[in-house]
């Protein structure tokens, strides 16, 4: 697994999820159509900014009645936490019938997991205890709130996943704010933080230059295209 520094991931701390994906495009390294969620994932608390981190992956259950789980998968999730680098993101993928009332996370997960060095959570699953995981700093990004744990269970730990069509391998690079959710191949991240810089000053560079007296129609197209 490569393993991302605490340098790398206070840079792409101060940098936007949109402008990541951006950011992206320029390499070619996947189509400008994939890698980023859409908006089956949304970001719960937008106030608490960025969140970067290595994946973590886990299947689980919690709608399908009298399923009987192994309830020893939750502490190879716990192990995998603590010895991925930190931070981590978790990433949980449903594998029950009824996703609609599926519950992945809430306040009890959030203490341990975070204790562990996970600071957020992607799911395409539910979550709850909006307001004591908020206040922990702890990141959701989910489709919604579901109040019941149902019949909760961990199935495999450290597996490929899809989420919002985006498939996660551990060890992948998950940013997301409240533009939503990019993963980054961990040995990409230099390069698209080298273009997220790029693509902030052109952007920038633009807004000013649409606010002077040289903005037309005309020079907008000799100037983008």
């Amino acid at each position: 697994m490569d393993v991302i520094n605490s340098k790398q991931i206070e840079e792409l701390s101060k940098i936007d999820t949109a402008t990541i994906a951006n950011a992206v495009e320029p390499f070619n390294f996947r189509s400008n159509t994939e890698g980023f969620m859409g908006m089956d994932v949304s970001c719960m608390f937008p106030d608490l900014g960025v969140m970067v981190g290595q994946a973590v992956t886990v299947t689980l259950d919690t709608t399908t009645h009298g399923r009987k789980h192994d309830r020893n998968v939750r502490y190879e999730l716990f192990e995998a936490i603590e010895i991925a680098p930190n931070p981590v993101v978790i990433v949980m993928k449903n594998i029950g019938s009824r996703e609609s009332h599926s519950c992945h996370f809430g306040d009890g997960l959030a203490t341990i997991c975070s204790r562990l060095g996970a600071v957020g959570v992607v799911t395409d699953g539910g979550v709850r205890d909006i307001d004591t995981v908020y206040e922990m700093n702890f990141h959701y990004f989910a489709p919604g709130v579901v109040p019941a744990h149902g019949n909760f269970g961990f199935h495999e730990v450290g597996v490929p996943v899809e989420i919002s069509g985006v498939t996660i391998e551990p060890g992948d690079i998950i940013h997301g704010d409240v533009n939503g959710v990019v993963m980054i191949p961990p040995n990409r991240v230099d390069d698209v933080i080298s273009e997220s810089h790029r693509v902030l000053k052109k952007e920038s560079d633009l807004r000013e230059w649409v606010s002077t007296e040289e903005f037309s129609i005309e020079n907008l197209r000799k100037r983008i295209g």
